[in-house]
């Protein structure tokens, strides 16, 4: 569960990303602060793992409340969701090591993919002793040598996170439930199965039937051997 504070100073704009956050799961909303001093005061007092920020706070700005946070929590992570376009202000953020910078008005679609992308980052960060370079292009922003596999990825199947089932399903000896795989990669059954069906449809996957001692039989998903 990633713990998210909202440090917004308009109230209403605050409570419609915190709506967002809660169409996502593995999120929990730990508070909302109206001012800087607020905001300190819960890295402080929680223990918290994002923090959407806004720069132009009534007390001090957002770029000026990033160093005091990181000396509380220097594992801290941060996304800047602000009106402010100056060169500045966008560049001192950046030099500052966010994670993402979305400008306001944020649409929900958005939103949603910005902290998917971290909860997928942090997964991988978290998970693994040593980072492939196929993570730090995606990363990065590095999508040329990807582009081929972009085109042939279909509509709705993101390639890092396919990359991330399938070294899952490369690990898992014994099968996994769509379930069990959402769980793993922090995201819904539904979204979890879509990804599996998929490589089901490119060879790679097959579904067999489970039963249990009680209930409906369930579809567990195994690795296709390659045979030499």
């Amino acid at each position: 569960m990633i713990s998210v504070v909202i440090a917004e100073d308009d109230f209403r704009v605050a409570g419609i990303h915190e709506k967002f956050l809660s169409e996502i799961p593995g999120i929990n909303l730990v508070g909302k602060a109206l001012n800087g001093s607020d905001t300190i005061q819960l890295i402080r007092d929680k223990k918290v793992d994002l923090v959407l920020l806004d720069i132009y706070m009534p007390d001090m700005l957002g770029t000026e409340l990033i160093s005091e946070m990181r000396i509380m929590n220097p594992g801290l992570d941060i996304i800047m969701i602000s009106a402010a376009t100056e060169k500045q202000m966008v560049e001192e953020s950046i030099k500052s090591g966010i994670f993402d910078y979305v400008i306001k008005p944020v649409e929900m679609k958005r939103f949603i993919a910005t902290i998917e992308r971290y909860k997928r980052t942090k997964k991988t960060f978290d998970d693994k002793q040593e980072i492939d370079q196929s993570f730090l292009d995606a990363y990065f922003g590095h999508t040329e040598q990807n582009d081929q596999t972009e085109k042939t990825t279909p509509k709705g199947i993101d390639p890092l996170t396919l990359k991330n089932i399938r070294e899952i399903m490369h690990q898992t000896s014994t099968g996994i439930t769509a379930e069990e795989m959402g769980k793993k990669i922090g995201a819904s059954r539904t979204t979890a199965r879509r990804y599996l069906e998929y490589l089901i449809s490119v060879g790679e996957v097959k579904a067999e039937l489970e039963y249990g001692i009680v209930g409906r039989p369930e579809r567990k998903y195994i690795i296709v051997k390659k045979t030499s």
